[in-house]
């Protein structure tokens, strides 16, 4: 995905001191956001003119209290053919020389009234997840209980209908047919659907549906953390399925390991109650109650007490 200085400016509500529509449709290479100290004593042996450079309090009271052609040198080494943007935290004023040497070197000059570091992490919360890459995966993405879960399985199983069933249940509908997975971080996982799919789901007999006309805007999220992963198969007596919750599966999905389901299909089972009692005992887990260890310490006592009793 290619990210420019406008949606940047747009998605963090910044102001736009000095650009211009070229200036603005810059794009953004990098996540990384510098905050340009040493720079200000003029030492740019590291210096990563590609980033964002943000002007906090500590790097503006350095340069305010510079001489004015000293301050005029150092920014004007600072903006860069390759510099997206630079951006002052806290409303702070804006010296004649970073005006001009913004001008001068064609880069665009933005300002935000957030404090420095909650405006560093809105804009590199939006910038790890806008330029993070993308895998595409095949299936539904499920808010259930406030817990994504990505719902998969064999062709014409019924994984849309499941979905159905699931926002009709109260639960919110994420993503369908194609899920756009990303690693916002080296432990968590992100799902958001395809634009063309947003909030629509193809039921086979009906055609297209938007669930959002349909169901309200409550039923519908634009992207969702992707926690719990299943698998819908068709029930087969010779197969094996889990039946005590004890095997501990996992999928990885661009680099991060979830855990993972087995769900067998079958006429009569409603699938949809199914899974999400198991995003509710998953969720349970998560909490430090785990079903199966609760019963396998039950028949652990049971057999210690018949032992007991038989001596």
């Amino acid at each position: 995905m290619t990210v420019t200085v406008k949606m940047l400016v747009d998605k963090v509500k910044l102001e736009t001191i000095y650009a211009n529509d070229d200036l603005l449709s810059k794009p953004i290479t990098t996540s990384d956001i510098s905050r340009p100290g040493l720079e200000m004593t003029g030492y740019f042996d590291y210096y990563a003119p590609e980033r964002i450079q943000l002007i906090g309090m500590k790097e503006w009271s350095y340069m305010m209290a510079m001489t004015a052609n000293n301050r005029y040198a150092v920014l004007k080494h600072m903006f860069r053919d390759s510099t997206p943007a630079m951006v002052v935290a806290r409303s702070l004023e804006i010296p004649e020389e970073m005006l001009q040497a913004a001008q001068e070197e064609g880069t665009a000059l933005l300002r935000s009234h957030l404090p420095t570091s909650i405006l560093s992490g809105e804009m590199s919360w939006y910038l790890n997840s806008s330029l993070a890459e993308r895998t595409s995966v095949h299936g539904v993405l499920m808010d259930i209980y406030g817990m994504g879960v990505l719902i998969q399985g064999d062709s014409g199983i019924g994984k849309s209908e499941t979905g159905l069933e699931l926002v009709k249940r109260g639960h919110r509908l994420v993503a369908d047919d194609r899920v756009d997975i990303y690693a916002r971080d080296e432990e968590t996982l992100w799902g958001e659907p395809a634009e063309i799919l947003r909030h629509l789901l193809e039921i086979r007999g009906v055609g297209i549906i938007d669930v959002m006309s349909l169901y309200g805007a409550s039923a519908v999220r634009n992207s969702s953390q992707v926690q719990l992963a299943v698998y819908l198969e068709n029930y087969e007596p010779n197969k094996d399925f889990d039946r005590l919750g004890n095997k501990k599966e996992e999928i990885e999905l661009s680099g991060v390991k979830i855990p993972y389901i087995r769900i067998p299909v079958k006429t009569g089972r409603n699938i949809s109650v199914v899974i999400e009692a198991a995003a509710m005992n998953y969720r349970a887990k998560q909490m430090g109650y785990d079903a199966t260890k609760t019963f396998e310490d039950r028949l652990t006592q049971l057999i210690s007490e018949n032992g007991a009793s038989h001596d």
